[in-house]
């Protein structure tokens, strides 16, 4: 069956994907994207087009229709990279044209993942475990609540947040006195974010204790793919805190029931999401209580995700088999190791702190996958545009003040 790919973005999430489409079907996927990015830049695996008109919700039908316009002898895969696409999706799909395939969302259970707030209060009874949580609304006048420090603060409107632009703007903000708590909020409220902030436990324990774990929801409603994943490191930008930078799939170092983990995201996969698509949990150990608190869950594929393809679950190919060609999805637990590194060798025998986790690594390290070195996308610009990027994390990691 004959079919196009259409992604939504330019970012590291948009060029993988396009990326799995070039490497299961040597097909170059169309990307629609408001605006330049590194990541997406100079490749020859990928078209791409910009309209910086493409975040609002109108003229996003008008661009996506379009393109399918164009392709109206065709069926297109639509592929959402962020939550904006993904809302956008849901919210005119009455209004996108029948040619264009992608995940049947629902727009009031997207926003109950999306939005950080809405998150914790709806799911706070359910089978899954929260760090503590509390609410600062910026447009009131509220009394801060006593917390411990160090702690992490973190924009409950993702949508809306992601859209603003400004300096020092963090992703995650780990805040270590009340005195730059006070300072952080009123950056924020002077950005001209009006909706609540998220004061959060930090839950002890260095980068290795995240966890990342992928499921594939498919147009049953049922779990076909879980992957769990232990991050050994994050990367340190300040705009890119709380996305992992090396991971290992297979592994842990600690003594948290993975399995029973698995059990308890497949449940909640189904019986409170219970829509077709791609899901990442983000996940840290606590040890002291010896349980895996969820800190968010992405309604769609986390930008590390990647590591399933070389798993033998290529993303977009999952998708294609489901969406498109309609066919059984067979249930896959990814237990295989495979190391994943957007960072060099020499930042993870630095900043790796769990020796157990850096060794492993290390011993993996010639068959580590990166999302963004692809040997099939033959570009001299691309090449040198890797290098520098990678040369470039040295001092993104000198320079950073997360303190884990």
């Amino acid at each position: 069956m004959d079919f196009e790919i259409l992604i939504l973005g330019s970012d590291a999430n948009a060029y993988y994907m396009a990326r799995c489409a070039y490497e299961a079907y040597h097909k170059k996927a169309h990307l629609l994207a408001k605006s330049p990015l590194a990541f997406t830049k100079y490749s020859n695996i990928l078209t791409i087009e910009y309209h910086e008109e493409l975040w609002n919700g109108k003229d996003f039908v008008r661009l996506v229709n379009a393109y399918l316009e164009e392709q109206k002898d065709k069926k297109v895969l639509i592929v959402s990279t962020n939550e904006t696409y993904s809302m956008f999706l849901a919210k005119y799909k009455k209004e996108i044209k029948a040619n264009g395939i992608f995940f049947d969302q629902n727009e009031s259970v997207l926003e109950s993942l999306a939005n950080k707030e809405t998150f914790y209060k709806t799911y706070k009874n359910c089978e899954l475990s929260f760090p503590d949580t509390y609410y600062f609304d910026v447009k009131k006048n509220t009394v801060l609540p006593s917390l411990e420090y160090p702690m992490i603060l973190k924009p409950a409107n993702v949508v809306s947040y992601n859209h603003l632009s400004f300096e020092g703007k963090r992703k995650i903000y780990q805040i270590k006195s009340e005195e730059e708590l006070k300072s952080t909020i009123e950056i924020i409220k002077a950005s001209g974010y009006r909706d609540r902030l998220i004061l959060q436990e930090f839950i002890p324990g260095d980068d290795s204790y995240l966890f990342d774990s992928v499921v594939y929801i498919d147009r049953h409603k049922k779990v076909k793919i879980i992957s769990f994943a232990q991050i050994g490191l994050q990367e340190r930008s300040k705009n890119m805190i709380g996305n992992a930078a090396t991971l290992i799939n297979g592994i842990n170092t600690f003594d948290g029931n993975v399995e029973n983990m698995k059990d308890i995201i497949i449940d909640f996969a189904e019986r409170h999401i219970g829509m077709n698509g791609f899901y990442e949990f983000d996940l840290k150990y606590d040890a002291q209580k010896n349980v895996f608190r969820v800190l968010e869950i992405n309604a769609r594929q986390g930008r590390c995700s990647y590591y399933l393809t070389p798993l033998g679950a290529n993303l977009i190919e999952v998708m294609a088999d489901d969406l498109i060609k309609e066919k059984e999805i067979h249930y896959r637990d990814l237990k295989k190791k495979c190391l994943l590194s957007f960072v060099p060798k020499k930042i993870v025998e630095k900043y790796v702190l769990n020796d157990e986790f850096k060794k492993e690594a290390i011993s993996m390290w010639k068959e580590r996958v990166s999302p963004m070195e692809c040997k099939l996308d033959k570009n001299i610009k691309r090449f040198f545009m890797i290098k520098k990027r990678l040369a470039h994390y040295k001092k993104e990691y000198e320079m950073s003040d997360w303190e884990e």
